[in-house]
């Protein structure tokens, strides 16, 4: 049994983020339980080629420790090192218990302590921890399996079909033929990839996804720098960039036919004259319907417009042994197959959450400013926003839980729980028709239709929530344990401790 103030759990961008604001909390009271074997999360899971995110370092960094260079889109191995690097730099690294898989944690309404327990590879007996909080930072993919919809006669396919979650590392595809089923995020990152070493590479879509082009370096960050300083520019670019992205989202919702000429427009400028636009790029849906996909420098355009890679649109009839079939006839020869067919969403990790020792489904929880659950006492939890970077949440969270120990130190509180008032109007947390979205946001908690019961996708909105409003609020509810239950927790943890 450990015994500490609070447990994280997750130790990728969102838990090292947590980290630094809980220890500005409590000090070095708390601990990391993290599933895999290194630091990162999603940048330690995903290693397919080219893999990458489409937020730009300036605004995926943490605003304690900014990104420092003009490179603004970089690899998943720059992320991840840069996530290590902040934790070594807050010595966060001392904290996290590696393979640890939380599978359960239970609230002691008596004693105002978290039950939290953990399994591992090396011991049958699980590990248990003790704390006055728990934080959640699981991120919401599905570490164990992407998502494989059913594609008739693919088992009958001669080469290799790879998904790129769990990518083979030996996989050589020099001079081989590739099919890339799927459009979103990870095709359109992995496609100009592939094309670089493959003899071909065909993105076969369903259905076109908006795509925009984004310097991977940034020449203004870069002149700034020359003229005031690394650092200066660093917060400087920060700003501007974070302004650019919630100008471009404002945009696209206000004026979605102007926005999509404009889209347009830049696309035609880098693709052949002509290339079938109305075809292979103009959704049936408005511009950030569902998530912008991202093209750094260019580099999708760039492989389809000198061959090295191919769009074909439409739906599959079935797979034959030397490649896929579309609903036209048309066979689309392949040596080797990836499915990018998307993500599967898992909300916190299958961790089961139980109050005095019964379960509570988080489905059946509405989320309390976007970062706890009501009937949930001390819990916090992470969910980054669709629209802009996900850091950008992660902080205002951290930043929020601090404010709210102050507060409950101050006032002699033990214990918050939200409370749902009756009758307000339950909404899927997430407002955003990506199909990976839609097809599991029901496993989530809900949103209510109304404040504070909702998950903001608005920067600034939720700096004014979270980092400016008071704390208190009439649906937050603090309480506070017995003396003698505390004076018995005091003491049990003084001697886990020792």
């Amino acid at each position: 049994m450990t015994d500490v103030e609070v447990v994280i759990v997750g130790a990728g961008l969102s838990g090292i983020g947590a980290a630094h604001h809980v220890r500005e909390a409590v000090g070095d009271s708390f601990v990391v339980l993290e599933s895999r074997r290194r630091i990162g999360g999603t940048w330690d899971l995903f290693r397919y080629p080219g893999v990458r995110c489409d937020s730009d370092m300036h605004s995926l960094s943490y605003r304690h420790h900014r990104w420092t260079d003009s490179d603004s889109i970089v690899s998943g191995d720059r992320i991840r090192e840069y996530i290590e690097s902040s934790a070594r730099r807050d010595g966060t690294l001392d904290h996290i218990r590696f393979g640890h898989r939380v599978t359960g944690a239970d609230f002691d309404s008596s004693t105002g302590r978290w039950t939290v327990t953990a399994t591992t590879e090396d011991d049958p007996e699980p590990v248990v921890v003790r704390a006055r909080f728990l934080y959640l930072c699981t991120g919401y993919y599905d570490h164990a399996r992407g998502h494989e919809p059913h594609i008739p006669g693919l088992d009958d396919f001669a080469g290799p079909v790879v998904h790129p979650q769990h990518w083979p590392q030996d996989l050589d595809l020099t001079g081989k033929r590739v099919v890339v089923v799927g459009s979103g995020a990870t095709a359109i990152t992995v496609v100009p990839a592939l094309a670089q070493t493959a003899a071909h590479v065909t993105m076969l879509q369903r259905s076109p996804t908006y795509v925009m082009s984004f310097p991977s370096r940034d020449a203004a960050d870069e002149r700034l720098a020359r003229l005031v300083g690394r650092r200066t520019a660093s917060a400087v670019t920060r700003v501007k960039n974070i302004a650019i992205d919630t100008a471009l989202y404002q945009a696209c919702r206000r004026w979605p036919d102007r926005m999509r000429g404009v889209i347009r427009k830049e696309n035609a400028a880098q693709l052949p004259a002509d290339f079938d636009l109305d075809r292979h790029f103009t959704p049936r849906y408005d511009p950030w319907d569902q998530r912008m996909c991202l093209a750094p420098d260019g580099d999708l355009f760039r492989a389809l417009s000198d061959g090295s890679a191919s769009v074909v649109t439409d739906t599959i009839d079935h797979v034959r042994p030397d490649g896929v079939v579309v609903s036209s006839g048309e066979l689309v020869p392949a040596d080797v197959v990836v499915t990018a067919t998307g993500l599967q969403m898992l909300a916190f990790g299958r961790v089961t959450l139980s109050v005095d020792g019964v379960e509570t489904p988080v489905s059946e929880t509405l989320s309390y400013k976007g970062m706890m659950l009501s009937g949930l006492p001390n819990l916090v939890f992470t969910i980054g926003y669709t629209n802009a970077s996900w850091t950008l949440k992660a902080d205002l969270v951290g930043e929020h839980f601090r404010r709210l120990v102050r507060h409950m130190r101050r006032h002699g509180h033990d214990t918050f729980v939200p409370v749902a008032p009756t009758g307000v109007r339950r909404e899927p947390l997430l407002d955003c028709r990506a199909n990976y979205i839609v097809r599991s946001i029901d496993t989530f908690p809900r949103a209510g239709g109304r404040a504070p019961w909702q998950l903001g996708m608005n920067y600034y909105h939720d700096v004014l929530i979270l980092r400016r409003r008071r704390v208190a609020d009439p649906a937050l509810r603090f309480g506070r344990i017995a003396r003698t239950e505390r004076a018995a927790v005091g003491t049990e943890a003084q001697v886990a401790v020792s």
